[in-house]
């Protein structure tokens, strides 16, 4: 009996290669995006043999993008934003504006009208979120400063992106010269969208954080894994489908929203980890659905073209990366880490492409030359991150300027001059400026007992400075970060954060210069706090809600009046 039965065919073959080539890619050290884009490419109308359904894959990979952008959503914070946005806002403009002047010149050019040209180099600016994120990981950089800093530009490339794709089918009428598309109406059109945008965004910050977290609650006390698993994605699905439907924005803002009120709720680790298979399965489905647009032909007929897309990607992009990230004053290793994390495209490219296409923005060959440019530069990636060190090495062996990089010094690793004298003589010494360490520094500032705050963010110390306070940057573990910190003539270290192999570091370097300091530490591990206490490390506080209080009335002991209290 023969079955027509195009979408359990197209899943099952497109599925079945993207596992198998997959593999092969992680096996070749290449990201396994690469192998189901090439899964994709092998059962698509342009390549001999089985041809999938190419309707069914496109509305499957719509589903892809919102699982994709949930995910986005879920794993956006604006506090990591805000941490880093000295560097990751204006870094992220400026590149993506210098990626879009390469692109639009090249593709005018090779003689493309303006329209085309300008979507193509638009489609180059912005990198991939797994790739990148699965770049970090590798080199066990994604927590660091370096790690926060790249994360933080790509949330700037994302929202902007975001933003591209609500305004381009606004602006697709002006871009293509369209008679019908005067002032006025672009100008009304624009303004319906901006209501219907912002009506959208208000309902969703104001009522869906209250309702996705009360559905969860109440779903979660029903004890069903399969009820809370639903819940999760249907709340992805709908909020996406009904935010196209009735404030017409697309299905990737409409889910990326969604993922930013899933995070309000407290299941929402429960919720990620949840829907993670599906929202992997249905990804992998976009990715082989973007490969079945991929026409291999573009490789022989418009090499040069090819080679001009990758060269834009991988060295226009990862040079202004690198000159942004210099300019700011960071050191020659930051640059090099930020600027091989961005230099790539992917599944935002991918969806601004087919979003351009579909409104005749872009032709079938720039579509064509935005996939080849991602694999191959997704393919590269990961050669480029096992070269930041061994190339920083070589720099630094042979060249001066590049020792003057690395090596400059940074104006907030050493307090100013004019430091008021009261930080520097008895002080407490606090390093880590998080959750913790702010409450620690109200109730020292309350007691008016001086402190110096050595914190690894620039930004915060920064920010420290500018509101009064002595601080300085760099990680504690350094002895030239304690130096710093006046800690010979300290009165008390207060080590406020959890690293429990740099906790051992800051301790030893802090007795080494002032044998008599007290050390006050805390720890999130009861095992860890019986380590410490075995070894004599210091003073050991243990408990996450009570943490903070009771180091600031340790510190009070010993720094205020008997009859002194502090209020929590």
């Amino acid at each position: 009996m023969e079955h027509h039965v195009p979408l359990i065919s197209t899943l099952a073959v497109g599925f079945g290669l993207a596992l198998l080539l997959g593999f092969f890619a992680e096996r070749l050290r290449m990201p396994a995006l690469v192998g189901y884009l090439l899964a994709g490419i092998i059962i698509s109308p342009s390549t001999p043999g089985f041809v999938a359904d190419v309707d069914i894959a496109s509305q499957l990979s719509e589903i892809g993008v919102m699982l994709l952008m949930f995910g986005v959503g879920m794993h956006f914070s604006v506090r990591d934003l805000m941490a880093v946005r000295r560097i990751a806002i204006p870094g992220a403009i400026v590149q993506m504006s210098v990626a879009t002047l390469l692109g639009l010149l090249l593709a005018q050019w090779w003689g493309w009208p303006f329209a085309q040209a300008l979507v193509l180099g638009l489609c180059l600016s912005c990198a991939s979120t797994v790739v990148l994120l699965r770049g970090l990981e590798s080199q066990g950089a994604l927590d660091s400063q370096n790690g926060r800093i790249a994360v933080g530009w790509l949330i700037v490339e994302d929202l902007a992106t975001v933003l591209m794709l609500v305004l381009l089918p606004v602006f697709a009428s002006t871009l293509l010269g369209a008679e019908s598309a005067s002032d006025k109406s672009l100008w009304w059109t624009l303004g319906q969208l901006m209501l219907q945008l912002t009506a959208f965004v208000v309902i969703m910050f104001y009522a869906g954080r209250r309702v996705i977290p009360w559905l969860l609650w109440h779903v979660a006390g029903t004890g069903s894994r399969e009820l809370f698993t639903l819940a999760v994605v249907a709340a992805a699905i709908s909020i996406a489908y009904g935010a196209a439907a009735i404030f017409n924005v697309s299905f990737a803002l409409g889910a990326f929203f969604a993922g930013m009120m899933m995070r309000e709720s407290e299941f929402s680790h429960r919720a990620a980890s949840e829907s993670l298979p599906l929202r992997d399965a249905f990804s992998v489905l976009f990715f082989v659905a973007v490969g079945m647009l991929f026409d291999p032909a573009v490789l022989i007929e418009s090499p040069v073209h090819v080679l001009g897309v990758v060269a834009i990607i991988v060295i226009g992009k990862t040079l202004a990366a690198m000159a942004i990230v210099l300019t700011f004053k960071y050191p020659l290793n930051t640059a090099l880490v930020v600027a091989a994390s961005l230099a790539q495209i992917g599944e935002f490219s991918f969806i601004l492409a087919g979003l351009a296409l579909s409104l005749g923005l872009l032709p079938e060959e720039g579509m064509n030359l935005v996939l080849a440019g991602a694999i191959v530069s997704i393919a590269i990636n990961p050669l480029l991150f096992s070269a930041v060190q061994p190339l920083r090495v070589w720099a630094l062996n042979r060249s001066a300027i590049a020792r003057r990089l690395e090596a400059r010094p940074d104006p907030f690793a050493t307090l100013p001059m004019s430091t008021d004298s009261k930080y520097l003589k008895n002080q407490v010494v606090l390093v880590g400026f998080g959750r913790v360490g702010r409450r620690v520094a109200d109730q020292l500032k309350a007691l008016d007992i001086p402190f110096v705050v050595a914190e690894q963010n620039r930004e915060q110390v920064e920010h420290l400075r500018d509101n009064g306070f002595a601080a300085v940057v760099g990680n504690a573990a350094d002895p030239a970060v304690l130096v710093q910190a006046h800690i010979m003539h300290a009165k008390m270290l207060v080590i406020a954060t959890p690293d429990p192999v740099d906790i051992r570091k800051m301790a030893d370097t802090a007795r080494k210069l002032n044998p008599e300091i007290e050390i006050v530490l805390r720890t999130y591990s009861e095992a860890e706090a019986q380590l410490l206490n075995r070894d004599g490390i210091g003073t050991v506080f243990f408990s996450e809600d009570a943490l903070a209080g009771s180091i600031s009335d340790h510190i009070q002991k010993r720094f205020a009046p008997e009859n002194a209290t502090i209020k929590h």
